[in-house]
């Protein structure tokens, strides 16, 4: 069987998941090509596979902690390329892929049904209209037309892919909107995280231990600087930040001893082993990854970012960790951290996620179904 993936950019987490399914497919002897853009393409190159350049479809960007909505369609526009429809479907036509899996990318979608291919849709959120919401006349007149062309593209697609747990574990169920018609489409494959808990080494991490996947670049070094003024109210717990490539960590000042500042981490998954609570904002790969290693969260939502902050409310709800935000105090923070790590409810219910996402096995699963609906009639 012969898989085209192609990958949303904005946002690694759709890079992550879409590695992991790939690597399944892989292991199982498929043929796998990869259509990526930006960062996701980088990171798909530094992961040992070469994949096909692609047109972006939207771009995100954002200020002071917030997403910033006119900002981002107007990056969007200027980033459009008016040759990339043609040139992605001359990509699909020329790969002859027996089916096409397409992580929020709705140009591949298109293109795939444009060649009458089979496509299944990895989504954790179709209520995009949600973006436009109170953004102005001309922007909710784009949310409505938003809504409409997505609801067209899911009617298009064989399956539409959940990457989390099935009801009532869904933390993305915020997200979801699907028209009764839609919903014999849906499959909740369990969270698509590339590594298995069991095939990750744990590293010696001082206890008790938080790990912040928060970088202190960008709109979030705000939160960055809290986290790291949390840690100053309390030296008996213990932090590892990684703050990312392009961040100086001499300009904070002195460090204290609780405190380790890593600048690049290729591999987070022995930390978030390793840890005890993790601090994240609210994209639902990461809040995957933790959950299916067992570890609380304490998300910290882009403002205006309705997508995280859906998420981040139903880990507040469900009691897999708290929701914070740019506004809560250092002082409010260290509450946050030391009632996750001190209260046994929260490690029960993720340890109970961790077993849970081993017994789904996300990858596996959307691997036998495509062998099972594809496979069996390209055999």
């Amino acid at each position: 069987m012969k898989v085209m993936i192609f990958i949303c950019g904005e946002g690694l987490g759709h890079t992550s998941r879409c590695l992991a399914l790939g690597k399944e497919l892989l292991a199982a002897g498929h043929e796998v090509d990869f259509g990526a853009y930006g960062y996701s393409k980088k990171l798909v190159e530094k992961s040992g596979y070469r994949p096909y350049e692609i047109p972006s479809e939207i771009k995100l960007v954002g200020k002071a902690g917030a997403l910033d909505f006119t900002g981002s369609i107007e990056a969007t526009l200027k980033n459009a390329k008016l040759l990339g429809g043609p040139k992605l479907l001359k990509l699909t036509r020329d790969l002859k892929p027996d089916v096409v899996v397409s992580d929020s990318y709705y140009l591949g979608i298109l293109a795939a049904r444009a060649f009458k291919l089979p496509v299944y849709l990895i989504i954790n959120q179709s209520n995009m209209e949600e973006f436009f919401k109170n953004r102005g006349v001309p922007i909710r007149v784009l949310g409505e037309m938003t809504k409409k062309l997505y609801n067209r593209t899911f009617k298009k697609v064989y399956r539409i892919i959940i990457p989390d747990y099935p009801l009532p574990y869904t933390v993305c169920r915020k997200n979801l909107n699907f028209a009764p018609k839609l919903r014999e489409k849906l499959f909740y494959s369990g969270p698509l995280v590339r590594e298995k808990y069991e095939d990750i080494d744990s590293i010696p991490l001082e206890k008790p231990h938080v790990v912040s996947l928060i970088g202190g670049f960008g709109y979030r070094e705000p939160i960055f600087r809290k986290v790291l003024t949390t840690a100053m109210l309390d030296p008996g717990i213990n932090y590892t930040l990684i703050s990312g490539p392009s961040f100086d960590p001499s300009k904070l000042g002195e460090i204290p001893k609780n405190v380790k500042i890593l600048s690049f981490v290729e591999d987070t998954y022995p930390y978030i082993k390793s840890s005890d609570a993790v601090i994240a904002p609210g994209g639902h790969s990461t809040i995957m990854e933790a959950l299916s290693f067992g570890v609380p969260i304490l998300s910290f939502p882009d403002e205006g970012h309705s997508e995280q902050e859906s998420n981040a409310a139903v880990v507040e709800e469900e009691g897999y960790g708290r929701m914070l935000s740019y506004s809560t105090p250092p002082e409010v923070i260290l509450e946050c951290i030391r009632e996750v790590l001190e209260d046994e409810a929260y490690k029960n219910k993720v340890e109970r996620l961790q077993r849970l996402a081993g017994e789904l096995d996300g990858p596996k699963a959307i691997r036998e179904l495509l062998e099972k609906e594809i496979g069996k009639k390209v055999s």
